[in-house]
């Protein structure tokens, strides 16, 4: 005997045996035990949810030989029938294939006759959505007013192409797609009776991959059976999908955590030298992502869904909660620009790369406040990393700390104007121009340097030490608490005591932000530039001679002038 596939196979017999569609398996059994059975019914839903199963499974509850009851018995005449597709009162009509009004037509013929074998004959048109115009108009009369002895069982993928009329003249029930907790649990199932070896973890990503059709989660069980040689393992059914690797997974957010960017592109290039479908790497890392991000704030919501792991642990306590949102939101965009990608390896990596690059939490650069922040997180009572994540990026910072030490000083300063701007008067800090040399002083890059050069002083309060400041209109989404923790742990060095930042966003700037401040100088530089320029002799006789016009917006300062400025 040839071999039958495991959709075959295992297709439900009996309402009991569907999964995840209990809202329409509920209305079905209670229909039948009142007799109230519709004369038509339009299941629609995607592919491998169930419709035709569901239409089978109510042709032979209607003309079971035991009386029509709310589970056909599944072993009289008609039942088995049914189940072998040799019931001759059961029509199946691939409207796909039969779009044609004749066909249509020839089908309506044969509705008046009374059924041969059964109580009731059952016109079971699959794709329904695929009939012509012509032929739904055809079928209109015959499905309102339909001999007793008549029942139709539509099911399409599309009903929105279906005209309204017909959908007027149906119970509509709209199959869901299942969850991948329903698929991975009937895989389950099935592995144990087939007596095959498996892990959690092979399941897992077939239903996942599966995207919510039963029917494809079978295939895929199918396949990733002949692929590991009737076992289904977790490296095994990642090798036959193309994903990435688990330790892939592992050591691209490992690399995030410690913002290490060479590990970032060793891994990317440990993972080209196989086959690998970059969109599903994407998916598995925005999986872990949100696993972390949910165990952040609803530990008990991952142990429930079975998500829980070392690594989700380590990073839930590592990454701040902005990282992993900045993450997830980078990762889904890099879904949607992949395909525009010169390649999907050049694309995955400029993800990636995004991701490294775009931080909330500081943007000092590798080893920067954001390394520092994360490791803070991770330090136990007694001062030690408490993960192998910490101790990574405990690594990286002391490495980038070494660097930013050796780093000459990128503005001189003299020891006295040093010593008597080392710490500003409390009655000071409300002066914009001291906050300009804070700015200038604490090298900030990224988001917090733009943050801090649009924001101007407004008043300090020094015996509550709060420094009051305003916030250029239009950039509210600039703020962050990470951010302002950053200028205030910045702005205590500065000072040499703590103060607490407090950032309005009424539009009302009354001084000059830092921002401002560059730009006047810009244009002074500008304007003592064209002035110089008009001034020499050449350009003068350039202008006489040729009668000739200076566009002082064409004229910037040159290097040399602003050395020696």
């Amino acid at each position: 005997m040839s071999y039958q596939a495991l959709a075959r196979m295992w297709r439900p017999r009996r309402f009991a045996d569907v999964v995840g569609q209990d809202h329409v398996v509920n209305a079905l059994r209670n229909a039948l035990q009142q007799d109230r059975v519709h004369h038509a019914f339009l299941f629609s839903g995607t592919r491998g949810v169930g419709k035709t199963t569901l239409a089978r499974i109510l042709a032979k509850a209607v003309n079971c030989e035991q009386g029509q009851q709310a589970e056909p018995c599944g072993e009289c005449g008609t039942c088995q029938s049914v189940d072998e597709g040799r019931f001759i009162d059961l029509i199946e009509i691939d409207a796909a294939s039969r779009t044609r009004v004749d066909d249509t037509r020839e089908i309506l013929d044969n509705v008046q006759y009374a059924p041969t074998q059964g109580r009731y004959k059952i016109y079971l048109i699959d794709e329904v959505h695929m009939l012509s115009g012509h032929s739904f108009n055809a079928l209109l009369k015959t499905l309102e007013e339909p001999p007793p002895h008549v029942k139709f069982l539509l099911a399409t993928t599309d009903p929105q192409k279906l005209p309204a009329t017909i959908l007027s003249r149906c119970l509509q029930f709209n199959l869901r797609l299942l969850s991948a907790q329903e698929i991975g649990g009937q895989l389950e199932v099935i592995v144990r009776s087939e007596d095959l070896s498996f892990d959690e973890t092979g399941l897992a990503i077939l239903s996942r991959a599966a995207d919510g059709s039963m029917r494809d989660g079978l295939s895929l069980l199918d396949q990733s059976i002949a692929f590991g040689g009737g076992s289904v393992t977790g490296d095994e059914v990642r090798d036959m999908l193309g994903m990435i690797e688990s330790h892939h997974v592992d050591a691209i957010l490992l690399a995030l955590a410690g913002n290490d960017g060479s590990a970032l592109i060793d891994t990317v290039a440990s993972m080209a030298e196989r086959p690998v479908d970059y969109l599903s790497a994407l998916d598995e890392l925005l999986t872990v992502l949100h696993n972390v991000s949910l165990f952040q704030v609803l530990p008990e919501a991952v142990a429930a869904k079975q998500a829980d792991s070392s690594l989700v642990r380590e990073l839930a306590s590592v990454l701040g909660k902005e990282d992993v949102q900045l993450y997830y939101q980078i990762g889904l965009l890099g879904k949607r620009d992949l395909p525009l990608a010169p390649d999907p390896a050049s694309g995955f990596e400029m993800t990636l790369l995004r991701m490294l690059t775009f931080s909330p939490e500081g943007e000092s650069g590798v080893g920067g406040d954001a390394a520092e922040s994360r490791t803070k997180k991770s330090v136990s009572s007694s001062g030690a990393p408490s993960t192998g994540v910490a101790r990574e990026v405990q690594k990286k910072k002391s490495a980038s700390s070494k660097v930013i030490t050796s780093t000459p000083t990128p503005r001189a300063q003299a020891p006295s104007d040093a010593a008597d701007n080392a710490h500003p008067t409390t009655s000071s800090l409300s002066d914009p121009a001291v906050w300009a040399t804070f700015v200038e002083d604490s090298a900030f890059t990224g988001v917090t340097r733009e943050l801090a050069m649009n924001l101007c002083p407004e008043s300090y309060d020094a015996k509550s030490q709060v420094l009051t400041l305003s916030l250029m209109p239009g950039l509210a989404s600039m703020r962050s608490p990470s951010r302002q923790k950053s200028l205030e742990k910045k702005l205590e060095a500065f000072c040499g005591y703590s103060v607490r930042l407090e950032i309005a966003e009424d539009g009302k700037v009354s001084g000059e932000t830092p921002a401002m401040v560059q730009v006047r100088r810009e244009q002074e530089e500008k304007d003592q530039a064209f002035r110089t320029l008009m001034d020499d002799p050449a350009v003068q006789g350039l202008v006489s001679a040729f009668d000739a016009t200076a566009v002082p917006e064409s004229v910037t300062p040159g290097k040399q002038q602003r050395k020696s400025e």
